[in-house]
C-alpha cells in the first residue's frame, strides 16, 4: 500500500493540468501514486500522455468536483489521500513532504494540514496567512477542541491530506461541490489533526470573468453551508465559537461587498439574521468597533438601519480620505520646497550620512566604515539616518536625523558622502559633487535586483524602472568576493566602480581575540564549556511571518545539557520571534532575534545552522563548522531564484530533515574532515577579499582619495588568522 495517493480531479481548466502532472512526474515517489479523475476529453488526453503508471479515471464533461473526487478516491490505494484540483499546482517536492510527514502519524490522526501559496491571474505565489496557526499547534496530533483556530485556515481541500479510512467512513457527508464546506467538514469530523508548517500546495484563482457567473440566489448557499456545519460543533465550545466568528465575518462581507438586487439582498439579510441569532454561542462577545456594530445590526435583523449605517460609513471614509490626501499633498509640497532650497547650498566636503537596513540604526557595513572613518578621518562629521522608533537605541552621542524631518532633507542635500547598505529614497537627488557608496548587506545566493523579474513572488511589485534610477546614483559598490562582483554587475547594471575590498562588517572576525570571544559569550549568558549553536534562518517571500522550521525544544532535548541554541529570526520580522515564547528552557534556548550586532553572535557561536541566509558567507570567515538545514530547498529555489546550487556547493554538511540535522550533531559529522574539506572550498570562493582590513581600504579610497595601488593588499587566505574558537578560548 502506498503511503500517499495524490488524487488530481476536474477538467483541464485553462491548460494547467499539464503543469501539475509535469511537476509530479519530475519527482516520482516510490511511496506515492497519482490518480487522475479526468473530467472531459482534454483532461483525459493530457493525463494519458503522461507517466504510464498514472492511474487515469475518465469522466464525462460536466462532472462536478465532488463526483470527480469520489471517482478518484474509489481507485486510490494509498493510506492517505491528497485531493488536488486540476487547475492548481504542487511546489517541487510537495508530495514527498506530505508523504514523509504522513508516515510519522498513527491511525488516530485523520487530517494533516499544511501551508499553501496562492497564484492569481494578476500575481504569482502569494504567501498565505495560515503559517501562524500551523506553527501554534506544532507537530503533535491534537483533537480539534485543543486547536480550534485551525478552523481559520483557508478552507481548501488542497491544503490538507486525509487518512483514506477516515475519508471513506465520512465520504457521504463530505461529498459536496462546496469545497469550503468539505474542508471545514474534515476538521469537524476528525478525531485528531496534525500539522506540517511548510508550503505544499499552490491554489490557483482563475479570473472571475473567465468563470460562469453566479446567480444572485447562489449567495444563499453560504448561509446553508454554516447551517449544516455548526451542528457538528454544537457541544464543542471552542470550535463553535471560531466557526460562528467565521460565519459572521463571511455573512457581513458578502452582504457588504455584493451588489445584489434589492429583493435578494433583503432575503439574504433576513436568513443571515436568523442564522446569526440561532447559532450565537452563550456569552459570545461581539468584536469591537465598526465590525461589532455590523454584527449587532445583523442579529437584530435591522435591514434599514444597516443600509443607513453603510451609507454613513462610506460618507465618513470618503471625507477622511479627502482630508488625508490634502494633508499629504501639502506636506509633500513643503518638504519638497525645503529640500530644493537645501540643494542650492554648497556640498559640505566634511559631512557623511550613513544608513543601514531601512533606517534601523548603526549596523552592518556602514557601521564598520563609520567606525574606521572616525579613526582615519575624524574631521568628517558622521550623521546617521534612523527611524523614530529606533532612535532611542542608538549609542550615546550618535548624531542622527529622523526620516522626513527638515534636518533630514538638509543633510541629504548637502552631504558629500552618502553611505547605505540598501538604497536611499527615490526623491534623493544625486549631486555631481556627492559620492554615493553602496555597501550591500550580504553575498547573494538568492536572486537580486533585475534578476527578480523572473520571480514575481520575490519581486512583489518592485518598480524596476525606479530601481535602475536608484542604482544609477551609485559611485561605488562594495564586494566581498568575485562571485558578488559578477552578480552585482548583472543584477544592478550601471557605471559604478566595484570595490573588491571585502565586507567591512567582517573585519571583526580577524581583529578579535580571545577576550572579545569570551566577553561575547558572557554577555549572552553561555556557560563555560557549553557548545553554542547559532540558528539563523532567512526570510521566505512565500511566508507571511517568521515561524521556526525546527522543533527547537525537541532539538535542544536531543542535543543535551551541554548545548545551547541561539535562535535569531530574520530582521524582516522586526526581531519579534513570538513563536520562540515558552521555549527558553534551562538557558538552553536563547532568543537573540533583537541582539545586535550579529557579528558578536557569530564570535560567540561554536557552529552555525542556517538555510539560505547570507550569514553563512560571513560566518565562514571564522572557519568554524556550518550546517545547512534545507528542508524546503526546491520551493525556495523555485519561488525566490538562486545563483548557484547550495546542495552541491555547500559550506559543510546539509540536512533535509530535523532528524538528519540532529544526527549530524550527535554523530560529530558537523566537524569531521569531510565537513572541513567542504568549508575550505567554500571559503576559497566566498571569503576571497575578507582579511580584516576592508573598512580601512574603503575609507582610504573613497573618503581620503588614495589611489588603488597605495591601499593595503588583500592577504592570501592561508595567511589570515580568524578569531579563536570558543573551544580554544576555554582551553
Amino acid at each position: 500500500m502506498p503511503q500517499l495517493s495524490v488524487i488530481v480531479y476536474g477538467p483541464n481548466a485553462q491548460g494547467h493540468l499539464t503543469e501539475l502532472l509535469d511537476s509530479l512526474e519530475s519527482r516520482p515517489l516510490p511511496d506515492a501514486e497519482v490518480v487522475v479523475a479526468a473530467v472531459g476529453d482534454w483532461a483525459r488526453e493530457t493525463a494519458e500522455g503522461h507517466a504510464p503508471e498514472t492511474i487515469v479515471v475518465p469522466l464525462p464533461d460536466g462532472t462536478g468536483d465532488a463526483a470527480a473526487r469520489a471517482a478518484g478516491a474509489a481507485r486510490a490505494s494509498g493510506r492517505w489521500l491528497h485531493f488536488v484540483h486540476a487547475k492548481d499546482g504542487l511546489p517541487a517536492g510537495a508530495a514527498r513532504l506530505i508523504a514523509e510527514r504522513a508516515a510519522e502519524l498513527d491511525d488516530t490522526v485523520d487530517v494533516l494540514l499544511f501551508d499553501h501559496l496562492t497564484t492569481t491571474w494578476q500575481s504569482a505565489a502569494r504567501p498565505s496567512r495560515d503559517g501562524r496557526f500551523l506553527a501554534a499547534v506544532g507537530r503533535a496530533g491534537l483533537p480539534l477542541d485543543e486547536a480550534a483556530d485551525l478552523l481559520r485556515l483557508t478552507p481548501l481541500l488542497g491544503n490538507r491530506a486525509v487518512r483514506a479510512a477516515f475519508w471513506r467512513a465520512n465520504e457521504q457527508q463530505l461529498t459536496t461541490d462546496d469545497e469550503p464546506h468539505a474542508a471545514h467538514g474534515t476538521l469537524l469530523r476528525a478525531g485528531r489533526v496534525a500539522c506540517l508548517n511548510q508550503v505544499a500546495y499552490e491554489n490557483r484563482e482563475l479570473r472571475p470573468e473567465s468563470l460562469p457567473p453566479l446567480a444572485p440566489e447562489d449567495r444563499f448557499a453560504l448561509i446553508e453551508r454554516y447551517e449544516s456545519l455548526l451542528p457538528l460543533a454544537k457541544d464543542r465550545r471552542a470550535a463553535r465559537a471560531v466557526l460562528y466568528d467565521l460565519m459572521m465575518r463571511d455573512l457581513v462581507r458578502t452582504f457588504a461587498g455584493e451588489n445584489l438586487p434589492e429583493a435578494v439582498a433583503r432575503e439574504f439579510f433576513r436568513r443571515a439574521s436568523l442564522a446569526a441569532v440561532r447559532w450565537r454561542p452563550e456569552r459570545h462577545e461581539r468584536p469591537a468597533g465598526v465590525e461589532g456594530v455590523r454584527h449587532a445590526l445583523l442579529e437584530e435583523g435591522a435591514y434599514t438601519k444597516y443600509r443607513a449605517f453603510q451609507a454613513a460609513n462610506r460618507t465618513r471614509r470618503a471625507a477622511k480620505q479627502a482630508v488625508r490626501t490634502r494633508k499629504r499633498q501639502v506636506g509633500a509640497k513643503v518638504r519638497d520646497q525645503q529640500y530644493r532650497r537645501a540643494l542650492s547650498r554648497p556640498v559640505n566636503p566634511n559631512l557623511a550620512v550613513f544608513a543601514a537596513y531601512w533606517e534601523r540604526g548603526v549596523a552592518c557595513n556602514p557601521a564598520a566604515i563609520a567606525g574606521k572613518l572616525a579613526e582615519l578621518a575624524p574631521h568628517i562629521h558622521r550623521v546617521w539616518v534612523v527611524s523614530k522608533e529606533n532612535a532611542a537605541l542608538l549609542p550615546p552621542g550618535t548624531d542622527h536625523v529622523v526620516p522626513g524631518t527638515r534636518r533630514y532633507w538638509e543633510i541629504l542635500a548637502t552631504a558629500k558622502y552618502l553611505v547605505n547598505n540598501v538604497n536611499f529614497p527615490n526623491a534623493v537627488v544625486k549631486r555631481p559633487e556627492a559620492v554615493h557608496l553602496q555597501t550591500h548587506h550580504g553575498t547573494p545566493l538568492k536572486r537580486m535586483g533585475l534578476d527578480q523579474m523572473e520571480h514575481p513572488a520575490a519581486a512583489k511589485g518592485l518598480d524596476f524602472a525606479a530601481l535602475l534610477a536608484r542604482i544609477d546614483k551609485w559611485d561605488y559598490s562594495v564586494s566581498a568576493n568575485s562571485h558578488s562582483t559578477r552578480m552585482w554587475e548583472r543584477a544592478y547594471p550601471a557605471r559604478y566602480t566595484s570595490l573588491d575590498y571585502g565586507y567591512p562588517r567582517n573585519d571583526v572576525f580577524y581583529t578579535s581575540g580571545a577576550e572579545e570571544v569570551r566577553a561575547a559569550r558572557e554577555r549572552l549568558g553561555i556557560p563555560p564549556g557549553r557548545t553554542a549553536i547559532l540558528y539563523a534562518p532567512t526570510h521566505r517571500d512565500y511566508e507571511a511571518g517568521f515561524t521556526p522550521r525546527l522543533d527547537l525544544a525537541a532539538l535542544a532535548d536531543r542535543l543535551g545539557e551541554d548545548t545551547v541554541l541561539l535562535v535569531r529570526a530574520h530582521y524582516f520580522y522586526g526581531g519579534a520571534a513570538s513563536p520562540l515564547t515558552g521555549l527558553r528552557r534551562s538557558g538552553r534556548i536563547i532568543d537573540v532575534s533583537s541582539y545586535d550586532p550579529v557579528e558578536e553572535l557569530c564570535l560567540a557561536a561554536d557552529a552555525l545552522v542556517t538555510d539560505y541566509s547570507s550569514i553563512m558567507f560571513d560566518y565562514a570567515n571564522l572557519d568554524r563548522p556550518i550546517v545547512v538545514y534545507a528542508d524546503d530547498w526546491e520551493t525556495y529555489r523555485t519561488t525566490r531564484g538562486v545563483y548557484f546550487d547550495l546542495m552541491t556547493d555547500h559550506p559543510g554538511r546539509v540536512a533535509r530533515t530535523q532528524e538528519e540535522l540532529t544526527e549530524i550533531f550527535l554523530s560529530g559529522a558537523w566537524r569531521d574532515d569531510s565537513a572541513a574539506k567542504a568549508r575550505a572550498a567554500f571559503r576559497r570562493r566566498f571569503c576571497e577579499y575578507d582579511d580584516g582590513r576592508a573598512a580601512e581600504r574603503v575609507v582610504r579610497r573613497v573618503f581620503l582619495g588614495e589611489p588603488e595601488e597605495s591601499l593595503p593588499p588583500v592577504l592570501p587566505l592561508e595567511e589570515r588568522t580568524p578569531a579563536p574558537t570558543p573551544e580554544e578560548v576555554s582551553a
